[in-house]
């Protein structure tokens, strides 16, 4: 039942031409019945939800409802349940924070009573680094786990090991005597499929056989990542990293970052990259280490109790998941910083790279890849770049920019496409069509068949006397004049020749297969196909450098460093800094990526030519939009999120962003003490807000505070009626005055009693003037994380302005052209003042009355064809 609600709620934005199913990396399997994508019946829905949804409460004057929820006596004293938040909604981050520090005050102030106390507050202060403790070493073995069950199932699609199945290719041969430096993968230990099944090792017949078994493997681990993933855990799919940077942002997704998720994720996680898809751990290795974050601060009451809290922890194990997916403490860091946090307070940089120790110290013990490092790309340069190689370098940030201003759009049209078709309905299909394509394309070539982080691996490397690869098969020159070191740069051999046209090949179908395979619904990131794309590319550049150098070693630019014989050129390092400016292109990290690159090489001496790339890479990505590719599924999917790095530079006010408008219905309002129980049940039941002004009174309709939908649902007793608040306070019937105000007014003795709900309701709103630029709107809700922002005009509520408000005001924006200077009438008021013409407060009815009244006089025909036709 849950699922179809979900699927009929669509978040609408203008330039989306309403989109009603979510689509790519990050939607949810639409065979599951779930789809996220978020539509309220009325603009000024509050809180970026529709309450209505998901729960349908049946009011009467009796208080039924169909709910779970449990009620307590409603006086003045604290009720469980309000300040708590439904499915899809956005947190209160102010109402959060001032939860701590009240938590806080009081553990404080009795600390000193005894010391039972004492020992507790001891535990709440270290609470903070025990869940990120906690966190790190559950990260860091679950990466070590993936990372060793990914390479066994990968090379189980070529063969088996013999002497001990659950060893893979490499370690199959590490104790062989029978194997030679040439042929260093054969051993007789290590079977293919051909030699288990036809009994032939060479041949047309034992080429076609591990063909096909390649293929039956590849679908087969395909295949099953997808059913799991489709059957019980749907939020499985995707990279997950824009769902986290929502969730960090302030909005609740329940079971996103849950135990059957993280279950399933590892699971399907090692099937996804065995099969051979053109995707990555990395990206999901964030998740699956948010999971582990968001379960353990369970344990702790001061984390799993405050949603603010929380997002903290979530922070830091973000953090951890980096500095496992590319042996990067520090990168992890500065791309939670970076990247997904939205609050990031000095304690959380702390516990963050903490976090990241931990988790990288447990995969070291763990050493997955047998190499003594955390990565199986791991490199270390030791000839130094030259000046003339920054021209190189810019133009691989060049091709990054251009790589990835193309795949966004193209993705992100392929994934809106898949939405419109019906093949989109059927993602078990469109995971095994896409996994059977690239298994198809992928075995002939060597550089395509290989797992991309080995296929980065060999291209990161530089040529030294031990290599074997066809990438190293140069022409020993003999009349080098001048030998500077033990390997010079050489002519390139037919190999070399051989391998680039592969390469190139290689090139295009990762760019092609990457487009349709980011989106499908089996766990996929996309920092390691980027990186594998940019290598390819920065390795060519490379090698025809190298070669021009050689060959032209007395041109100007080669002259003064390029001396025959000298070893001049490192093209592993052009595939490093292509990669780097790839990834740049796509996410378009700047700072932390270039940090993460620097701990895979472990080199300073290289800072200058990643910056260089990356930096390149962005600014060309911006020149065809600025937005990377998680933000860009972020708006795809109509989450509620607020790009901190966007600018808002147009002049509108907060009056033409509000609701409601002029042709929405009016404002519902609750008075102070003026309304009773039904008259509350009745405006809750016509509804759909999720929350409600409080006014003085009909007359002076002065702003008091503001009453959450949920917490009036709670308070009144509409969830129980054997726990109502009616059967606790006797005396409490449907005519029962509601009073907000911190004394009760005088009633006639005959009156039932009046119920006292001001515990529930805020006092301290967040207001602006309906004149206050949206600009200075917009930073607030970034900065304070609101929820929703009240307009007055002295002291009058006129209306209200939510996250979705913005979000929707922004998409408009972007679809007109806004003067350069506002027009003589922009401060003209564009609703009726909120007294009459004879000096009076205008009548209301539990509603703001924004309609003009007859009497006032009506605007010239000049000024309304002004007016037209420069509103947005």
């Amino acid at each position: 039942m849950e699922s179809e609600q979900l699927f009929h709620r669509s978040y609408y934005r203008n330039s989306y031409n309403s989109i009603t199913s979510a689509s790519s990396d990050e939607e949810l399997l639409d065979g599951a019945g779930v789809i996220m994508d978020f539509q309220t019946s009325e603009d000024d829905n509050l809180l970026d939800g529709d309450a209505s949804i998901g729960t349908h409460y049946t009011m009467t004057n009796g208080g039924s409802i169909n709910s779970s929820t449990h009620l307590l006596d409603l006086l003045d004293e604290p009720i469980p349940g309000v300040g708590t938040y439904d499915d899809f909604h956005t947190i209160d981050w102010v109402r959060e924070k001032c939860k701590d520090r009240e938590r806080h005050r009081r553990i404080n102030s009795k600390k000193k009573e005894s010391a039972w106390e004492m020992t507790k507050s001891l535990y709440d202060a270290w609470s903070g680094w025990l869940v990120v403790t906690l966190t790190g070493l559950a990260s860091g073995a679950l990466a070590g786990l993936i990372d060793i069950a990914a390479d066994w199932m990968t090379d189980l699609k070529e063969g088996i090991c013999l002497s001990a199945l659950w060893f893979n290719h490499e370690q199959c041969c590490w104790g062989s005597n029978e194997t030679t430096f040439d042929e260093r993968d054969k051993c007789p230990q290590w079977k293919t499929w051909a030699e288990l099944i036809i009994g032939q090792a060479e041949g047309p017949g034992s080429y076609i056989m591990n063909y096909i078994m390649y293929i039956f493997w590849a679908l087969s681990f395909a295949f099953l990542a997808v059913s799991l993933v489709k059957v019980f855990a749907p939020y499985a799919c995707g990279s997950g990293i824009p769902e986290i940077k929502t969730i960090l942002s302030g909005f609740i997704i329940r079971g996103y970052l849950g135990k059957w998720t993280l279950m399933i994720k590892t699971i399907t996680l090692v099937l996804a990259v065995a099969s051979g898809l053109s995707l990555g751990k990395e990206g999901p290795l964030v998740h699956v280490a948010c999971c582990c974050g968001n379960i353990f601060s369970y344990l702790f009451p001061k984390y799993s109790t405050n949603e603010a809290k929380k997002r903290e922890v979530l922070s830091a194990a973000s953090a951890a998941g980096v500095s496992v997916a590319f042996g990067a403490p520090i990168g992890g860091v500065l791309f939670s910083l970076e990247e997904v946090s939205y609050y990031f307070p000095l304690k959380t940089l702390w516990r963050s790279f903490f976090a990241a120790l931990v988790a990288a110290f447990v995969l070291r013990s763990i050493n997955p890849f047998g190499n003594s490092r955390l990565v199986l790309f791991y490199v270390e340069y030791h000839t130094p770049w030259y000046l003339f190689e920054l021209f190189p370098f810019i133009l691989l940030g060049v091709f990054g920019g251009l790589w990835g201003a193309f795949f966004i759009r193209a993705n992100i049209a392929w994934c809106r496409r898949r939405k419109s078709t019906k093949f989109g309905k059927y993602p078990v299909l469109e995971v095994i069509i896409v996994a059977a394509i690239t298994a198809v394309i992928a075995f002939p070539n060597p550089y395509t068949r290989l797992n991309t982080s080995e296929l980065i691996k060999e291209l990161f490397t530089d040529c030294g006397p031990l290599e074997s690869s066809s990438l190293c098969d140069y022409r020993n020159d003999m009349n080098a004049s001048k030998m500077i070191d033990d390997i010079p740069d050489r002519p390139a051999g037919t190999g070399v020749y051989s391998a680039i046209w592969q390469l190139c090949l290689a090139l295009i179908f990762k760019i092609i297969m990457t487009v349709f395979t980011f989106g499908i619904k089996v766990p996929s990131g996309l920092f390691i196909p980027s990186m594998a794309i940019g290598a390819i590319a920065g390795r060519i550049v490379g090698i025809a450098v190298e070669q021009l150098a050689y060959y032209h070693h007395d041109w100007f630019i080669f002259k003064e460093w390029c001396e025959v014989g000298a070893d001049c050129i490192t093209p592993g390092l052009y595939a490093m800094v292509g990669a780097a400016a790839c990834l740049g292109g796509v996410t378009r990290m700047t700072v932390s990526l270039v940090v993460i690159v620097f701990e895979l090489t472990g080199g300073l001496e290289y800072i200058v030519p990643l910056m260089a790339a990356v930096m390149t890479s962005k600014w060309v990505g911006d020149a065809f939009g600025r937005e990377g590719i998680y933000e860009a599924h972020i708006r795809l999917n109509g989450y509620p999120f607020l790009d901190a790095k966007e600018e808002f530079t147009h002049t509108t006010l907060a009056a033409d962003v509000m609701r409601p408008r002029r042709s929405d219905p009016p404002l519902a309002v609750l008075t102070q003490d003026n309304m009773t129980v039904e008259d509350i049940e009745n405006l809750i039941n016509e509804t759909s807000y999720n929350g409600f002004p409080v006014i003085m009174s009909k007359e002076s309709q002065r702003l008091v505070g503001f009453a959450l939908r949920r917490d009036l649902i709670i308070a009144i007793g509409l969830a129980l009626a054997a726990e109502s608040a009616r059967k606790k306070q006797e005396g409490i019937v449907g005519s029962s005055r509601v009073c907000f105000a911190q004394h009760t007014p005088s009633l006639p003795a005959e009156s039932p009693r009046p119920l006292k709900l001001r515990s529930i309701l805020d006092m301290s709103p967040f207001t602006v003037t309906d004149h206050t630029p949206m600009e200075i709107v917009v930073d607030i809700f970034r900065k304070l994380g609101l929820r929703q922002c009240l307009v007055t005009h002295n002291g009058i509520v006129l209306g209200i302005i939510t996250k979705k408000n913005i979000l929707e005001h922004l998409e408009q924006l972007k679809q007109h052209v806004e003067p350069l200077a506002p027009p003589w009438h922009y401060n003209k008021k564009r609703y009726p003042p909120s007294y009459g013409p004879d000096g009076k407060p205008r009548p209301r009815v539990n509603n703001v009355q924004l309609k003009p009244i007859a009497e006032e006089r009506e605007e010239t025909e000049e000024e309304v064809h002004l007016l037209n036709s420069t509103t947005l």
